[in-house]
């Protein structure tokens, strides 16, 4: 139950802004939104609990420290939020060290959940060193375990994975290859869609990428759904002619063009939430469709069984999720794009390096938080996917966060939130596969094992007692 308490009210503190756009946004009622706020904490909480209450089952029954149980429940743990019911990977423990840059080079091995490991293993040693002053309450663990080894094996490990970090760190930069411009539109989400300033919002993207021109960028790259309407497909927009506006600007520019856009997928209706690549001559290279979309964002999960949630989500339209993951090919690059919420899910993305992608771009729109902490906290799950991978990442939003974050995940620069903004800077294409691209949550697996070995030792020591 305290496990339970804490992980609610800690999620209630770092995903209230899930309140803010069901209410300003989905406009649905205050009650409904609170409601599901607290319904999605209890869940998410719910992870804290199970860990709280399997720790504290390893700690009557087992001799093991807690500096070594904690982390390994808590990445097991972790790893099954990142699948289970669709996945929500957000604020996982390791993110909470995304400016400790030394710390978090681990990641190209470890992925996200070596750090978390590293976070929840130093919580371990301090419960540790309280239950130290209580000997009589916990004679099993210093029995087996003196404190004091035990704090020289972690800060021998901490201060290995810091020297790991720091010579990571110290590599020289690569010569910059091309340059990249990202435009922030800031539209608001109210008249995004709004069919009477469609033209007005194609051309404040024309006008920041011809500001953009000076600085002579090969790829410039507009955030998701940057076009309003269903480009290229929608007879209905093309006739207003701002498809061929589009094509038309594209036609006059020496660059190439990456955005998102709604692309029509089956002539009854069905529609994907798309990032379209243009050639300078105004030619479509390539697409991707989103794959990992938002449950009751971008489609209605269990519509069949809960067939009142159509009322709740009257605005929201179904997409089609993506099946491949394509990486775009460049002369200078090859693109692994990832549309909004799918950078929050480390394997994903991580599928696109392994099959050949160099360099990340993701485009979002992170309009729909408002002035929350929602955009700081999704930025920074950019930093480990470029960490993880060691490929630099290009990030456009709508209203902000857009940015570059080089390999080591060093943010190169960023834009602030709800205004206009064009950045541009040199990319260093990644050169080299990082262990995690390779092999994947290999260390995640390893912590799963270890729980389910903890958990057998102790069943068969109690068969033998």
């Amino acid at each position: 139950m305290l496990g339970l308490t804490t992980g609610t009210a800690f999620f209630l503190g770092t995903i209230y802004w899930v309140f803010h756009s069901m209410h300003y946004y989905g406009y649905l009622p205050v009650t409904v939104s609170i409601s599901f706020l607290l319904v999605l904490c209890l869940y998410l909480g719910l992870y804290f609990g199970i860990c709280a209450a399997l720790f504290s089952y390893m700690h009557a029954k087992s001799k093991l420290p807690a500096v070594l149980t904690v982390p390994v429940l808590w990445v097991t743990l972790e790893y099954g939020r990142t699948y289970l019911l669709t996945g929500f990977p957000w604020a996982l423990l390791g993110y909470s060290q995304h400016n400790f840059l030394a710390l978090i080079q681990i990641a190209d091995i470890t992925g996200i959940y070596g750090v978390s490991f590293l976070v929840a293993a130093c919580n371990g040693l301090v419960f540790d060193a309280v239950m130290n002053r209580k000997q009589s309450e916990s004679p099993s663990i210093l029995r087996k375990w003196p404190l004091v080894p035990v704090i020289i094996l972690f800060s021998v490990l901490i201060a290995a994975v810091l020297f790991y970090g720091t010579m990571k760190l110290n590599v020289p930069d690569q010569e910059k290859h091309f340059k990249v411009s990202v435009i922030q539109g800031n539209i608001d989400q109210h008249r995004k869609w709004d069919r009477r300033v469609q033209q007005e919002i194609v051309d404040t993207y024309t006008r920041l990428t011809e500001e953009a021109a000076g600085d002579s960028p090969d790829l410039v790259v507009w955030p998701e759904t940057a076009v309003p309407f269903t480009f290229g497909a929608d007879k209905n927009f093309t006739d207003s002619l701002l498809s061929y506006s589009l094509l038309s600007f594209q036609e006059k520019q020496g660059h190439y063009l990456l955005f998102g856009s709604v692309l029509a997928k089956d002539p009854n209706g069905g529609a994907a939430n798309s990032a379209v690549l243009l050639s300078p001559d105004g030619r479509t290279l390539s697409f991707y469709d989103k794959i990992h979309l938002v449950p009751y964002g971008e489609y209605v999960p269990l519509r069949k069984l809960l067939p009142f949630v159509e009322k709740l989500t009257g605005g929201i339209g179904d997409f089609i999720p993506g099946k491949e993951r394509v990486v775009m090919d460049t002369p200078f690059a090859t693109i692994g794009n990832l549309i909004c919420y799918e950078i929050i899910f480390p394997d994903l993305v991580r599928d696109f390096v392994h099959n050949g992608a160099n360099v990340l771009v993701t485009i979002t729109n992170d309009a729909w938080f408002g002035n929350t902490s929602a955009p700081y906290q999704h930025f920074a799950t950019a930093i480990f996917r470029a960490v993880e991978n060691r490929v630099p990442v290009v990030r456009a939003a709508n209203t902000g966060i857009s940015g570059f974050i080089d390999s080591r995940g060093r943010v190169l620069i960023k834009s602030d939130i709800f205004a206009e903004a064009v950045l541009t800077e040199g990319i260093s294409p990644g050169n080299k596969k990082s262990f995690y691209s390779q092999y994947g949550d290999i260390f995640a697996f390893l912590c799963v094992g270890g729980t389910v070995l903890m958990f057998i030792r102790n069943y068969i020591s109690k068969r033998e007692a």
